[in-house]
């Protein structure tokens, strides 16, 4: 059976972040999990794409249970919200995920830099090969081009600026306010921008890296500060939003009950963009205490979406469109051998006969038996134009492999046709 491009994963769409945070893979166990992927029989490409939003299989295998032993992977938890999806499908969803067109924030530019990073891990580790690489140059052409040809992008763009124009809904006006910010990775600066535009008046930046808190406080403006004294820190902050990557919640709801008697129950807006989580989800049960997790972002995110509609249109053409491209050379691509088998072949046939032929008929000049060859090959160019066509243009589907079928086009040919 050919090669086909296989997609199993779930996203924000098919499951909650309770179990979308205990599905996602620390960067560390990436390349252990790539190799397990890639041992999977039948699984011949492999990469894995993990955010706080998703967890995608993109693979290259054959064999019909690929599928179904990739999802497998994902354990029984993620069983009755992943989705399979195999061949175009597969690669579309690649596009569109690629693009921004599947994400919680339609036209957020961060998806594209977490696919790319996630192939550059399966292309290091060896688990991508030369099909995935193809589909992943066509994907991220097909992301550029979005992104410069339609207005997409504009509005709120990311998770980040959809927090913070929801923190506006909750406190009012951020001028004037403090933010402490969780974590110092790209999620973090991402919202120390969108915070200051806001009109915060104090960023304080707290980190488990006391450098990468100072790094990031240098490069906004802001105040690094010890995540040791997190209790202290959340009485003074008005808005703190959360992105680091512990496997535990980092605010808990002691530490939210003991900050806002402290604040004398001034509200406190939290807005957790981490998975697994780093609020305690209890937090929200805390008098005056407002905890914003993804799933709720995804409420607001929705109706940008709505606002971005006739962009949306024109995006998902221009995918359409590189997919469709992608896809025919693919199927020329895949179709090549057969094409090259089935013309071994012809001209191995046709040159057993040209020698008998001239065997046959006697001393011939020279002439005279060039025009014998070039009349023969003549013959297998206009025989085979008309398949070899048909065969280009669907290669690599039923058509090739009945033709490798018909004519009995294995592997071996050119070998067997020598020794003959």
């Amino acid at each position: 059976m050919a090669p086909t491009f296989v997609d199993v994963g779930l996203s924000h769409k098919q499951a909650p972040i309770a179990v979308r945070e205990r599905l996602a893979v620390p960067k560390d166990e990436l390349p252990a999990r790539l190799d397990a992927l890639r041992s999977i029989a039948g699984v011949r490409e492999a990469m894995l794409v993990s955010t706080c939003n998703r967890i995608e299989i993109f693979a290259v295998a054959e064999g019909a249970n690929a599928g179904a032993e990739l999802a497998a992977s994902l354990g029984p938890l993620a069983s009755p919200h992943a989705v399979v999806r195999n061949g175009d499908e597969a690669v579309r969803h690649l596009f569109r995920v690629a693009a921004s067109l599947d994400s919680m924030v339609i036209g957020e530019a961060q998806i594209l830099g977490q696919v790319k990073e996630a192939a550059a891990l399966a292309k290091s580790t060896g688990a991508a090969g030369p099909l995935l690489d193809r589909a992943l140059s066509r994907a991220v052409a097909a992301a550029r081009r979005v992104r410069t040809e339609t207005a997409i992008g504009r509005g709120a763009v990311s998770l980040s600026s959809v927090a913070v124009e929801l923190a506006r809904k909750v406190l009012g006006d951020l001028a004037g306010r403090t933010a402490l910010l969780i974590g110092a990775g790209e999620m973090a600066t991402l919202a120390a921008r969108e915070l200051q535009g806001a009109g915060v008046r104090e960023l304080l930046v707290a980190n488990r890296s006391m450098a990468h808190a100072a790094e990031l406080a240098r490069q906004i403006g802001g105040v690094a500060v010890s995540l040791q004294d997190l209790p202290a820190l959340l009485e003074r902050a008005d808005v703190a939003v959360t992105s680091t990557g512990s496997i535990e919640p980092v605010v808990t709801r002691a530490m939210m009950a003991q900050a806002v008697k402290a604040r004398r129950f001034r509200p406190v807006f939290l807005i957790d963009l981490a998975v697994p989580r780093n609020v305690e989800p209890s937090a929200n049960e805390v008098e005056n205490v407002y905890v914003y997790d993804l799933d709720d972002l995804e409420r607001v995110a929705a109706q940008n979406r709505d606002l971005r509609g006739g962009e949306l249109g024109r995006a998902e053409a221009i995918v359409e469109e590189e997919l469709r491209t992608f896809l025919a050379a693919q199927r020329e691509r895949s179709g090549v051998p057969v094409l090259a088998r089935l013309r071994q072949r012809a001209q191995s046939i046709a040159e057993g006969e040209v020698e008998r032929a001239l065997a046959t008929l006697g001393p011939l000049s020279d002439r005279q038996a060039k025009s014998v060859r070039a009349m023969a090959a003549a013959i297998v160019n206009k025989l085979l134009h008309a398949p070899t066509q048909r065969l280009r243009d669907e290669a690599g589907g039923p058509l090739g492999t009945a033709a490798a079928e018909l004519f009995d086009l294995r592997e071996d040919d050119g070998a067997r046709e020598r020794a003959g």
